[in-house]
């Protein structure tokens, strides 16, 4: 099991960012979360399968149609524990 939190930067907030990375998320089997932060960037916690996790921050760089990602910083979160499902509030 892998858990990472990755900060996405750019134009990720009103463009459908979170509810694309929990699609994505899912079609992967992951749990975690994507979340607003106030400072404009989305916080995304993914937790699954090492190869899944990865394929997730990878795709991170993509995100929603309308958005446009200028940075991905990622760290491992080696202790959490992680909620079923994929949330995005």
């Amino acid at each position: 099991m892998s858990c990472v939190r990755c900060i996405v930067s750019g134009r990720v907030q009103g463009v459908w960012f979170r509810e694309t990375t929990r699609s994505r998320a899912r079609e992967l089997g992951l749990s975690g979360s994507a979340v607003n932060l106030p400072d404009g960037t989305v916080e995304v916690i993914a937790c699954g399968d090492e190869p899944a996790v990865k394929a997730l921050q990878d795709w991170l760089w993509t995100g929603s149609t309308l958005s446009r990602v200028e940075q991905v910083t990622c760290e491992e979160l080696p202790n959490h524990v992680p909620s079923p499902g994929f949330r995005t509030s």
